[in-house]
């Protein structure tokens, strides 16, 4: 049984610690609301840049002409899984659930006797990944604090994929990052950022706009393509600093909760075990009463 003064370190311990997970929590409570609102404001200019890249691709006709990153090298044999998380930990398993479904999709793809090389954003990600992918990861990243990064960062990574791209290095590019819902919420999320990925098209297409470009599709494309590639790592991003920072929040929280639950327990033993501790006292001074 442990003693008084080891159960006294313990309980003074766990209120420590309790101290510092309250002020993590307030930490990430006050970058996330900065970090919630960038991922929120550059939503719609990157969905509808998607959205209008894929729309103009659509109406390109694939040739020796056309941008790669539009026509692609004719095969899918080699994948590149561009893993974006942060390099920091305490933050619940943010960091984990996106490098386990790039994990799951590795494991598919090598199942389907394709190659899978690793660009990973984020150290987190990297030594998850490095368990059992190693040999794969061809590139690392430490972007720092997603909270500060910029779209000069995120264009530099674009720029880097893409120039490894031109090399032949590898055939299909897909990203893979935290969709911020809420703070109890952030969804792992799949996207195939190289070749870009043809919208699906349905059927009735009577009531569609006919808009003519000037220059043309392929003139507007070849600026749009790359410029696509970096908003949507800068997307990737801003959406894991918000992630990052729900989650961290939450497992703060329980964190706290756990410690203040702990510091119960233990001084219900404390005060046991002194109770115990009083009762012996009490019975060896009347035993030895009686005794004179």
């Amino acid at each position: 049984m442990a003693t008084l003064k080891a159960l006294k370190i313990r309980i003074g311990s766990v209120k420590s610690t309790q101290k510092i997970t309250k002020a993590m929590k307030m930490v990430a409570a006050a970058k996330l609301r900065r970090a919630q609102e960038a991922a929120e404001a550059g939503r719609p200019y990157a969905e509808r840049l998607e959205t209008v890249v894929a729309s103009l691709a659509a109406k390109v006709a694939s040739g020796p002409g056309s941008s790669p990153l539009l026509a692609g090298t004719g095969k899918d044999q080699v994948h590149l899984l561009v893993v974006a998380t942060s390099d920091k930990g305490l933050a619940g398993a943010f960091n984990t659930n996106i490098a386990r479904l790039a994990r799951r999709r590795a494991q598919e793809l090598t199942a389907q006797g394709k190659t899978v090389k690793i660009y990973t954003i984020g150290r987190k990600g990297r030594a998850v990944l490095a368990r059992q992918f190693r040999d794969n990861i061809v590139h690392s990243v430490e972007p720092g604090d997603l909270g500060k990064l910029g779209f000069a960062e995120a264009r530099a990574y674009a720029d880097d994929i893409i120039a490894r791209y031109q090399a032949g290095e590898f055939d299909v590019a897909t990203l893979f990052y935290s969709h911020f819902k809420s703070v109890l919420t952030q969804d792992p999320t799949e996207q195939q950022i190289i070749p870009v990925a043809l919208p699906v098209t349905k059927g009735d297409t009577a009531g569609s706009a006919v808009v003519e470009y000037e220059p043309s599709e392929e003139a507007i494309l070849d600026d749009l393509l790359p410029r696509n590639i970096a908003i949507q790592l800068y997307r990737a991003i801003r959406e894991n600093a918000a992630s990052e920072q729900g989650s961290k929040m939450t497992a703060m929280d329980n964190a706290t909760r756990n410690a203040g639950d702990l510091i119960k327990r233990l001084s219900i033993q404390y005060n046991r075990a002194r109770q115990a501790a009083i009762t012996t006292e009490l019975v060896e001074i009347i035993s030895g009463a009686e005794a004179l």
